[in-house]
């Protein structure tokens, strides 16, 4: 026994159209810039790591890596994908706000890492320099995904 079942005509519902995540164009554009926000924090890290700004003695395979993959490869992809989806539906006087409160929690959760014993700064690091850093590169990530969600070629 084969059961059709159509859409009634008296409802003016749209019909419902599976829309594949992979070709809307701000979910490729979010996915581009989790990845590109992935490899500017891994290199960010290895910079700084390799400076002696910080250290991380509480990581994934210790011999190979000196940074911590988990939060770069990860933790911060999803971060910055939450980031993203927030400020592209908020208006954009709000941007700002946000933006500095991510400055303070990354100082927070900076803080209450290193008393984890997970993350280790070096005595001349000030937590400020995470407030404005982390600013920034989601300034930078912000920019990013905007241009690739506006680029005259995807409209």
């Amino acid at each position: 026994m084969k059961i059709i079942v159509k859409q009634s005509k008296k409802l003016n519902l749209p019909s419902w159209r599976k829309k594949q995540f992979f070709l809307e164009r701000n979910n490729i554009a979010l996915l581009a810039a989790a990845l590109f926000a992935s490899l500017l924090g891994t290199y960010l890290d290895l910079i700084f790591v390799e400076c002696r700004f910080y250290a991380f003695p509480k990581r994934l395979f210790p011999k190979i890596f000196s940074i911590n993959i988990l939060f770069t490869l990860v933790i911060l992809p999803i971060i910055t994908a939450s980031f993203l989806i927030v400020m592209h539906k908020i208006r954009p006087f709000v941007r700002p706000i946000l933006l500095c409160l991510i400055g303070i929690l990354a100082c927070i959760f900076e803080q209450a890492a290193e008393r984890a014993g997970v993350f280790i700064h070096s005595s001349n690091w000030n937590h400020f320099y995470s407030f404005f850093g982390y600013i920034l590169f989601f300034i930078i990530i912000w920019r990013f995904y905007s241009i690739l969600v506006n680029s005259p070629q995807n409209n």
